[in-house]
């Protein structure tokens, strides 16, 4: 079980009241430009980072410094009143840095460039040896793991000694996830709740509820992370998503997206998916890269609405698609920049940003999409904070060598194809995400800091 941190992720106005205001501001550009066919020229990080938005949000928040890996100055020797009470107001002192705040601060600085990209990459391992998969983990240094089909075999209890036996360091222990949103899209065994269409017209309480119970099963097979919550709507039956999407119009979608991420409660980490909104397309991104070609103002009025909805009811993490709208980005969302800052900067969200399997961009029929390596350097110079790939035993049967994703990701920092600063932040955000689920306390790191933990930033956030 996780510690509380439900609520807006957004300081002052909510995202949904910001997206109604850039909606009125911008109006309706309806249906946009058509599809171009085929993918860009070119597809190189550096272009993408040259990539600037079809359109500006109306007012961009100030943007953070950025974390460094330098370990933060630390006074040995406070007198006695800095003991008592840390003087933070009117004196130039810098505020006290709490114990899990220092942990995250000095893991970082001890970490090479390797093992701080290595962090932020989740991968698979099929069976139901936990031994096998922490080798696989351990070898390169991934710091999150997705539980599939193939690790839960039996009964519920099978996966939880699975996933018990994932993490070697109880500091800093491996972000578990799981696909579990009920219906067609189940991993855990006992999930008859009803979910996506079955949900469609349900009283929020009726979603919360299955939400709740849902939550409750992925807790008690001891993982931490749901990638449940679909936020995607359509109408369409005959698309792709329709029959996984929590209702059909926006406005009914947000409401009962709201409904699940509270649902889920206390219990889970909350995964909104598949930003920028799978519903724009009827094609399945397994196989495809689908497009649209509705303007960031139509989005804005339509597919934008649950994941604000999501966000302002607490999602601590954000899953982005395989999705190319043509009329606000050249590339998929998940390796735009522009689709990066309209989440952050006009949705307002602080939290995890996850990729959708990078292994899907494969199988899209584009040249440039077919080496998995240079598609996570792609979704990290984006603004991904976490890469996701899903791989058999063994990963070269997908084209992926998990030492040269490791050694790839790193050149492409020190070429500055990704940015340093951009990288701490996401190394930072994943860093203090797995402090949280930890049940043992960081090391005192001396009278400045303070005893709250980082716990209660995630939660007040």
């Amino acid at each position: 079980m996780v510690t509380g941190r439900k609520g807006n992720r957004r300081g002052g106005l909510t995202a949904a009241a910001a997206l109604a205001t850039l909606t009125l501001l911008g109006g309706c550009a309806g249906a946009g430009n058509a599809p171009s066919s085929g993918a860009p020229a070119e597809f190189s990080a550096a272009e993408q980072s040259a990539e600037q938005p079809a359109e500006q949000p109306a007012e961009q928040p100030a943007e953070q410094p950025a974390d460094q890996f330098a370990e933060q100055p630390d006074d040995s020797s406070p007198n006695a009143a800095d003991v008592r009470e840390p003087a933070t107001k009117g004196t130039g002192a810098p505020p006290p840095v709490d114990a899990d705040e220092q942990f995250v601060t000095d893991t970082l600085a001890s970490w090479t460039l390797e093992q701080t990209v290595a962090s932020l990459v989740m991968i698979t391992h099929p069976g139901t040896d936990p031994a096998a998969a922490r080798s696989v983990l351990e070898a390169h240094g991934f710091g999150g793991f997705l539980v599939m089909g193939a690790n839960t075999g039996g009964p519920l209890e099978v996966t939880t000694a699975f996933t018990a036996g994932l993490s070697a360091d109880p500091l800093l222990p491996v972000l578990t996830a799981v696909d579990q949103e009920g219906g067609d899209v189940r991993r855990l065994p006992g999930d008859a709740g009803p979910a996506g269409r079955a949900l469609h017209g349900a009283d929020p309480a009726t979603v919360e509820r299955a939400f709740a119970d849902r939550s409750a099963l992925v807790d008690a097979a001891g993982i931490a992370i749901n990638f449940g919550v679909v936020a995607d709507v359509t109408a369409d039956p005959a698309a792709f998503i329709h029959r996984r999407v929590l209702d059909t119009t926006p406005s009914a979608a947000a409401e009962r997206v709201a409904a699940a991420v509270r649902g889920e409660g206390e219990r889970t980490l909350t995964t909104l998916k598949h930003f920028p909104g799978h519903g724009a397309s009827p094609d399945d991104s397994h196989v495809s890269i689908p497009r649209s070609g509705i303007a960031l103002d139509e989005w804005r009025a339509t597919h934008a609405r649950p994941f604000a909805a999501g966000i302002d009811a607490g999602a601590e993490l954000v899953m982005t698609g395989h999705l190319q709208f043509d009329a606000v980005s050249p590339y998929p969302a998940s390796l735009s920049p522009t689709w990066m800052r309209v989440l952050r900067s006009e949705l307002g969200f602080d939290g995890v940003i996850v990729t959708d399997d990078l292994v899907m961009l494969q199988r899209s029929g584009w040249p440039e999409l077919a080496d998995p390596h240079e598609n996570a350097v792609r979704a990290l110079a984006a603004g991904n904070d976490l890469l996701l790939f899903v791989v058999p035993a063994d990963p070269a049967a997908v084209g992926l060598d998990p030492a040269r994703l490791v050694t790839r990701l790193a050149d492409a920092v020190r070429a500055g194809e990704v940015d340093a600063d951009q990288l701490a932040q996401s190394a930072r955000r994943v860093l203090e995400l797995r402090r949280e689920l930890s049940a043992v306390p960081a090391p005192s790191c001396g009278p400045a800091c303070e005893r709250e933990s980082v716990r209660a930033h995630w939660r007040d956030r």
